[in-house]
């Protein structure tokens, strides 16, 4: 069964078992999930009310790449554990002779670049959210201020949780250009999650009842 197909239970009791796979992957583009959903609440709130009738057409955007953004988050979130699982697959392989040596060591390298990508489309996702939320910025309903609040930090929580999973991966890459152009990729997704993250904050503030 996906794991985007499973109910909240279930895959948190999966989650919590000593199974290897799903991991801190998969749990972070499910947080990607959450806030793109938010956004889409946040938007569902605010489309029809007369007060916003001007930013109509936009918020309608807005919520319909949310929205879209969900559904490509539960993909990755299931396609994490299966790189996961590749590269298990790979260095289980036998490596009684030279040849099933290399051929071993190429499957896990293949494995690991997978295992890299996966979580830098995550991050790359969780960057778009987090424009989509500022984009809301002073054209929502406020009265789901701390809905949008959460939205924010359940994406920019997605991207800093990616980075981590793109980290442990790139040190074990043999390609070392590969692994440097991964991390400078991860790096700047990374940067620009928080700066998102952080100007919503400051202009959320007097919203979030917070100095």
């Amino acid at each position: 069964m996906k794991l985007a197909h499973m109910s909240a239970e279930e895959l948190t009791k999966l989650l919590a078992s000593d199974a290897p796979a799903p991991g801190g992957g998969s749990a972070a583009a499910l947080e990607g999930a959450l806030g793109a959903a938010l956004t889409a609440m946040v938007c569902g709130l605010t489309a029809e009310k007369p007060q916003y009738a001007a930013h109509r057409a936009e918020i309608l955007t807005v919520q319909s790449r949310a929205e879209a953004l969900r559904e490509q988050f539960l993909t990755l979130m299931d396609r994490d554990t299966e790189a996961f699982l590749q590269v298990s697959a790979a260095f289980a392989m036998p490596r009684a002779t030279d040849g099933e040596k290399a051929l071993r060591s190429a499957a896990i390298q293949k494995g690991l670049a997978a295992c890299t990508e996966t979580p830098l489309a995550v991050m790359a996702l969780a960057a778009e959210g987090l424009e989509l939320v500022r984009s809301l910025l002073g054209r929502y309903n406020e009265s789901a201020a701390s809905d949008l609040g959460v939205a924010a930090l359940s994406l920019e929580a997605c991207a800093r949780g990616a980075w981590l999973n793109v980290l442990i991966n790139v040190g074990s890459l043999k390609d070392r250009d590969k692994a440097g152009a991964f991390r400078e990729r991860g790096q700047g997704l990374l940067e620009q999650a928080r700066d998102l993250a952080a100007q919503v904050e400051r202009q959320q503030a007097g919203c979030w009842g917070t100095p």
